[in-house]
């Protein structure tokens, strides 16, 4: 996902509140570009999470792990 990606995102947006509206095509559009950048958050925030560690009281470090 690149700044182009999110700037077609933010014009079909803007597309979809006027009173033009968005063709059946350019929905699809959105829609997938919009599941794609869900994804690509998600992804990042699943490897920003990966790399924390807590730190207990008593001095043990143990690592974020995902929820089973």
């Amino acid at each position: 996902m690149d700044m182009r990606d999110i700037e077609r995102i933010n014009e079909l947006y803007r597309k979809s509140k006027s009173s033009v509206g968005l063709t059946p095509a350019e929905k699809s559009e959105q829609a997938k570009l919009r599941r794609e950048y869900i994804a690509a958050m998600r992804a990042n925030l699943r490897g920003s999470l990966e790399t924390i560690k807590i730190q207990n009281p008593d001095g043990t470090v143990i690592d974020v792990k995902r929820a089973p």
